[in-house]
């Protein structure tokens, strides 16, 4: 039996501003990497109360990039409720900070594409 998401519709303005005034690192990653990737990707993704940055539904993998403000007392903790509650659902959460996005590009794809072989192949 095949399990859906929640999604908290009324999010679908704010998901789409996201996406529209994506960070630069987000829209590194996605055109120059995951846009073009054989799984697909979604972007800026409702999932519950959340908005996660990508979301691939075949490897029930999110992919979350981090600005400074994550690296905070507050930012720690809300993050691990957010994952909390993502995994609940099965999901995997795999976060890089901005920086990797910026200095080891090459690295974040590989370990993306290795998150998503792993768990796609597990299904």
């Amino acid at each position: 039996m095949k399990r859906h998401l929640p999604r908290l519709r009324e999010l679908r303005p704010f998901s789409t501003e996201l996406r529209n005034h994506a960070t630069p690192e987000e829209r590194h990653l996605w055109y120059d990497y995951l846009s073009k990737y054989p799984v697909h990707f979604y972007r800026q993704r409702i999932i519950g109360p959340y908005i996660v940055d990508f979301y691939c539904p075949k490897a029930k993998l999110v992919v979350e990039l981090d600005g400074s403000q994550h690296r905070t007392p507050e930012g720690l903790w809300y993050d691990a409720h957010r994952t909390a509650f993502l995994e609940r659902y099965g999901l995997r959460v795999v976060r890089f900070r901005n920086w990797d996005v910026k200095t080891r590009f090459t690295a974040v794809c590989r370990r993306i594409d290795a998150a998503v072989r792993e768990r796609a192949e597990a299904e």
